[in-house]
């Protein structure tokens, strides 16, 4: 049965003092509280070793926000999935749209990553989404389908199994806008529906499909309640702990 998950995902924000501060409070909070979702933090790479130290394992996971496409070597300033996987993190959110649009990364190069956080014992968080131009078009279905083919469709039934996806409607992220819960559903249900169409209906039921557009406490409970949206990749709301717990509370 796939899990219900809700991701922080910091950017570029916090310096090291503060992010640990950030993840203490957060801990501290959801020490008194019962959850009923999986909760991760994607951190800044200089936090992530302090940052494990800060959280309760049991209750909050720990992502980095990329690795390389390179197992070692002269890459100055990379980090490979293995660096990643020595700090104590177990996830890695890889194919953000920021990532794709300002580092030019593609499919190509994804599929590369996603092999080696697999190969590292990383569970990578895969993110997926349109932009703006293309939700006009209503190329959406045909865009994400062709960012899961390409980067992940050579994976087994077994390791396909260890991503989760993160459907990022490109257009509502910092925006402000958000996509209805009768649009965030309908894309995660055809994102399913492509899993199924690939591996089996079983493999694509087990699969955890987040949202991550525009995502907040006032709107979160409503998103969660469609039946193929398990969560959600949090940006702005997870930079303070009680309205990051205010999404983790919606399930």
């Amino acid at each position: 049965m796939r899990q219900n998950i809700v991701a922080g995902n910091w950017k570029l924000n916090t310096t090291l003092q503060e992010g640990v501060k950030l993840a203490t409070e957060l801990n501290e909070i959801l020490a008194s509280k019962t959850i009923n979702c999986g909760v991760v933090v994607g951190v800044p790479s200089t936090h992530i070793t302090e940052v494990v130290k800060a959280v309760d394992a049991g209750k909050i996971g720990v992502a980095a926000q990329n690795c390389a496409d390179q197992e070692s070597g002269a890459y100055t300033g990379e980090i490979s999935a293995a660096m990643v996987k020595s700090t104590g993190a177990g996830h890695v959110i890889l194919g953000h749209s920021e990532r794709r649009e300002y580092y030019g990364e593609t499919n190509a190069t994804l599929k590369v990553k996603t092999d080696l956080a697999l190969a590292n014992g990383l569970t990578p968080i895969f993110c997926i989404g349109e932009v703006l131009e293309e939700r006009e078009a209503e190329k959406q279905n045909e865009v994400v389908k062709s960012q899961i083919e390409e980067a992940l469709f050579h994976l087994s039934a077994d390791e396909f199994a260890k991503i989760v996806i993160a459907y990022e409607p490109v257009w509502a992220i910092g925006t402000g806008k958000v996509a209805s819960p009768e649009q965030a559903q309908e894309i995660h249900a055809y994102i399913r529906s492509v899993i199924a169409d690939k591996y089996s209906a079983e493999v694509a039921d087990n699969t955890s499909i987040l949202y991550g557009g525009s995502c907040k406490p006032g709107n979160a409970k409503e998103l969660f309640a469609n039946p193929d949206v398990d969560g959600g990749l949090i940006g702005g709301a997870s930079l303070k702990a009680e309205d990051f717990y205010g999404i983790i509370a919606a399930f």
